[in-house]
């Protein structure tokens, strides 16, 4: 069995997996967002391979244990999780930090991937004309790493996206090895190392996961 949380809004409920951060899918009950995380475990695999990580997507959609119940927000309901599991809370030692550390550079190649094969093609749109198009995701990806930086106290200068890359790795190991500050660059929201890794490798693997599903 697979140890899963459910983030539940009014009209969204995301699934995720307690330990595999990335993997994280919703659905408008949750029933449907956890077939959807059932559905999507073999594309987190594809991202994952060659990583070591030993994941294998279960065969089975009732293989899913659900452990926390959470209460949603409104970027629940926008499209986005937004809360913690209590599991997240846990320390991380040296081991877990070179996992997460790998996790992300694979999230990263997965979404880069899918870039690299859908350039030169129009993206497809959505039901009532909407979606950005590749530059624009890719844009907006690197733009939420930048964000995503300050959650641990860290500035990030608008900068090329290997250098963005770089300090998000840099951050996460300074928040696991030295500490976090209390709060994060004007009074902001400190998030813990865990929920870290797995809000950046969610958002990476969802728009990489778009490009994918886009591609015409």
């Amino acid at each position: 069995m697979i140890d899963v949380y459910l983030e539940v809004g009014a009209k969204r409920t995301f699934a995720g997996a307690i330990d595999w951060p990335g993997w994280c899918r919703s659905g408008r009950d949750e029933a449907s967002a956890l077939q959807a995380l059932f559905e999507y475990g073999p594309r987190f695999a594809r991202a994952l391979r060659g990583t070591r990580q030993g994941f294998e997507p279960p065969t089975d959609p009732d293989g899913f244990a659900v452990v926390e119940r959470l209460a949603g927000t409104a970027t629940t309901h926008f499209g986005a999780p937004d809360v913690a599991p209590s599991a997240d809370g846990r320390p991380v030692d040296e081991a877990e930090l070179r996992r997460f550390l790998a996790l992300l550079k694979a999230c990263w190649r997965a979404f880069d991937a899918a870039v690299e094969r859908a350039s030169g093609t129009e993206l497809r749109k959505g039901p009532r004309g909407g979606g950005r198009d590749l530059d624009a995701i890719v844009e907006h990806v690197a733009g939420a790493d930048v964000a995503y930086l300050s959650r641990l106290g860290w500035k990030q200068p608008a900068r090329e996206l290997a250098d963005v890359r770089a300090n998000v790795l840099d951050a996460l190991s300074s928040a696991v090895r030295v500490g976090l500050p209390e709060k994060g660059p004007r009074g902001g929201v400190i998030w813990r190392p865990r929920y870290f890794v797995r809000r950046v490798a969610w958002h990476v693997l969802d728009h990489a996961w778009e490009v994918e599903d886009r591609t015409t």
